[in-house]
């Protein structure tokens, strides 16, 4: 038993690093359909902004938004999740990202959702856009809400130069782990 355990786990390290292998060497050819990243991100903050009124308000004071439309999540003792996405400055493109992070602890399965962080001031766009790989948590901090938990958020009272909307969660991951996303540029 304690051998196909183990296949198993291996199994499924292998695949995770074949996985994280093909989107760091792929780098930008891989990314670079803007068209479908574009698509992605708009269908996402429609539906964003239908389901909850309360974000589709704060995003109107926001200078930038940087869209993750849908990130992979997946884990079996190491798990790690990937995602593009789009920074847009009003309506125009600013350029397009990439979130990867790799995680080590108790987790098991596999989940996609998108999320936004909408900077609220200049200052705080201006030191994401500053770095070459910028790590939530590192190099700014970002106030994190999950979508369907702020229906009635009063938005005059969220103080923070940086705001994470987490959204459309589907999948089954249970975890308790370490971990920490760094955002890079694809066309750098």
């Amino acid at each position: 038993m304690k051998i196909i355990k183990r296949r198993v786990f291996g199994a499924a390290l292998a695949a995770l690093i074949l996985m994280f292998a093909v989107n760091l060497t792929s780098g930008s050819a891989q990314a670079a359909d803007t068209t479908a990243i574009d698509v992605m991100a708009n269908a996402s903050l429609d539906k964003l902004y239908a389901e909850n009124g309360s974000v589709a308000e704060l995003s109107k004071s926001a200078v930038g938004l940087l869209i993750f439309p849908e990130i992979v999540k997946a884990g079996l003792g190491v798990g790690g999740e990937v995602g593009d996405g789009v920074l847009r400055i009003g309506d125009a493109a600013d350029g397009y990202y990439r979130t990867l992070s790799l995680s080590v602890g108790w987790q098991a399965g596999f989940q996609t959702y998108g999320y936004v962080i909408m900077f609220m001031t200049q200052e705080a766009l201006d030191n994401f856009k500053s770095k070459k790989g910028f790590k939530l948590g590192v190099d700014g901090s970002v106030a994190f809400v999950d979508a369907g938990a702020t229906v009635d958020v009063d938005t005059t009272s969220i103080k923070a130069d940086t705001i994470g909307i987490v959204f459309d969660e589907s999948g089954l991951m249970a975890n308790a782990t370490v971990k920490g996303s760094k955002i890079t540029r694809l066309d750098d």
